[in-house]
């Protein structure tokens, strides 16, 4: 039996998660659950998978929670609970969902505690793949990929040499406004951007969709999990999400990952491998679908990709600046703050202000995301 820890589950990837779990309640115990606010759906799941310890966001959240959770489920609240759950308990496996930066600390915790990593939370690598990858080497840890195009390389992958791979290329679906022009974007509401045409995500990673942040974070993220050059990494816009993402070797033979776009597959198949079982998901038909679609990247239309390629390719406190940026932006974005084209604009300006500088520490990453997030915040 699998004994799992699901940081971030009210989101998205972790009621997934918990979809999976469900399907097959036999091969997997939830040893605990994290969640931010979201006090009813937290309950409901602890009342569901009976898991030993939950976390909240705050002390206040945690007393609220408290009496309706069952008996003897023990509470923690705040970032020192949520690194408290991560390497604690007897889970073999910590799916870290939660969205953004924060949850750095948390993962690097449960790997010093020798606990396999599920990872759907690409803001770690943007932003600390080193400390992370060298740790779980470390530790002799597995980091398994839950995003569906990191996935997708993974199981491509299986089986062959690195020094074969000529090129891995990302699929994106193009988001919500993957049918407009530059121009049409002046004036689009948060109500749009939030509308992504294939997949059930986030408002934020919805956002990131939108702007291709999202794959810009990808890119660097894969270029930490299969230790390409950022020459070796393209990206393809397939409005069908049928290919996942695909990789070209040495041979020139192409091996691609095929689909229905649910992030239930590439969640079981982090938490199962190397074996693979059945899942409650549509199966795959190509003569229903008919044909698929592919367009070159355009990254004049797409900035913040164009932006997240030369961060990668600058290293060290880069990516970092990128992402903090970014998560302030788009924040503001939802809020009504400022235009969805200004998401890009405020990035831009916090990296034209940044100087590049080694982050050889968590506390020098600390420090670094707060300044970006400064910056951004008031550009």
């Amino acid at each position: 039996m699998k004994k799992l820890t699901i940081l971030g589950s009210t989101g998205s990837i972790g009621t997934q998660t918990l979809d999976v779990v469900a399907n097959d309640p036999d091969l997997y115990e939830v040893e605990s659950l994290a969640a931010g606010g979201n006090i009813k759906l937290l309950i409901e799941q602890a009342q569901r998978f009976r898991p030993k310890s939950v976390c909240l966001a705050t002390r206040e959240l945690a007393d609220e929670a408290a009496s309706l959770l069952p008996a003897g489920t023990r509470v923690v609240y705040g970032e020192e609970g949520l690194v408290e759950l991560a390497a604690g308990g007897d889970a073999d496996t910590v799916v870290t969902a939660i969205m953004g930066s924060r949850g750095l600390n948390a993962t690097l915790a449960a790997i010093e505690a020798g606990k396999n990593i599920g990872l759907a939370n690409k803001e770690t690598l943007v932003t600390a793949g080193h400390l992370v990858m060298s740790q779980a080497a470390r530790k002799g840890v597995s980091i398994l990929p839950i995003d569906s195009e990191h996935s997708a390389i993974f199981q491509c992958l299986n089986g062959e040499s690195r020094a074969a791979i000529k090129r891995i290329t990302l699929t994106a679906s193009g988001g919500s406004f993957r049918d407009k022009t530059r121009d049409q974007l002046n004036g689009v509401t948060v109500e749009q951007a939030l509308n992504h045409p294939n997949w059930s995500m986030g408002a934020k990673i919805t956002i990131d969709s939108a702007t291709m942040a999202n794959k810009g974070l990808e890119v660097i993220e894969a270029h930490w999990l299969f230790g390409v050059t950022y020459d070796q990494i393209g990206v393809l816009i397939h409005p069908e999400s049928i290919i996942h993402s695909y990789v070209e070797f040495v041979d020139n033979s192409v091996v691609a990952q095929l689909g229905m776009p649910d992030m239930r597959v590439p969640i079981q198949y982090a938490l199962t491998f190397p074996e693979r079982r059945p899942t409650p998901t549509e199966a795959l038909d190509l003569a229903a679908i008919g044909k698929l679609h592919f367009r070159e990247m355009d990254f004049d239309r797409y900035p913040c990709l164009r932006m997240a390629f030369e961060s990668g390719r600058l290293g060290r406190s880069a990516p970092t600046v990128f992402n903090a940026a970014n998560e302030i932006a788009v924040d503001r974005f939802l809020k009504g703050e400022i235009a969805f084209l200004d998401i890009e604009r405020v990035i831009e300006t916090v990296l034209e202000k940044h100087q590049v500088t080694d982050l050889p520490d968590v506390a020098a990453i600390t420090a670094m995301d707060a300044w970006a997030r400064g910056e951004a915040g008031a550009v």
